[in-house]
């Protein structure tokens, strides 16, 4: 259970709260993600959110920012087709970090995996609107052509809710990325609980399980 964390999405919220509420409901891993938002903001606010994760032993994965993923000493960095190529960044970050690539066919994720990613991220599997420039949605089916292509973990991602994440691991999907099935929600403990049950195939009895 992947919470992307997107600074824009979360408006008044405290990210700081989000992302402890997330944890408590059973969030396995962080990602920062701030389109046009200020480097100042984003290092800040990764400043404080990487405390939460440390105490917590939860990874902090950067979106796109791989100067910011070192600058804040995060697990790692999550990169698009439209990024610095993954090989580069393995070259920077060392051996050690996570890096994660988006990919949307079986020969993307290939060359990911041959470059060096520690994962993949794949969608959008259902329609989403937190990111207009995502693009139709491919179904649970595409989970299925990436886990052929490669033994890396694919992280499903986009539109993802308590009411489909089933579909997913049906899919054979290894984790989920939600962002705002969980930062729409008043109670952020209780919506990272519910889509995580629901991925997990376990009937939510108030405590994640």
């Amino acid at each position: 259970m992947y919470l992307i964390l997107d600074l824009v999405c979360l408006g008044e919220k405290d990210p700081a709260l989000v992302a402890s509420e997330s944890i408590a409901g059973g969030a396995t891993c962080i990602q920062l993600r701030a389109k046009d938002v200020p480097d100042i903001t984003l290092l800040k606010t990764g400043q404080t959110i990487r405390r939460i994760t440390l105490k917590h032993n939860v990874p902090l994965i950067v979106n796109d920012r791989l100067d910011m993923a070192l600058a804040l000493d995060a697990d790692g960095v999550h990169l698009g087709q439209d990024d610095i190529p993954v090989q580069i960044a393995r070259r920077i970050l060392g051996r050690d970090k996570v890096i994660g690539a988006t990919v949307e066919t079986p020969e993307e994720a290939k060359t990911a995996e041959r470059e060096g990613a520690s994962y993949l991220g794949t969608g959008p599997v259902f329609v989403t609107t937190t990111k207009p420039d995502a693009g139709d949605a491919y179904g649970p089916s595409l989970i299925r052509k990436i886990k052929a292509a490669t033994l890396l973990p694919v992280v499903a991602v986009g539109g993802i809710s308590a009411q489909n994440a089933r579909l997913l691991r049906r899919a054979a999907a290894d984790g989920i990325a939600v962002a705002s099935a969980v930062l729409g929600r008043d109670d952020t403990r209780q919506a990272t609980r519910e889509i995580k049950n629901a991925f997990l195939g376990v009937r939510d009895q108030g405590e994640c399980k």
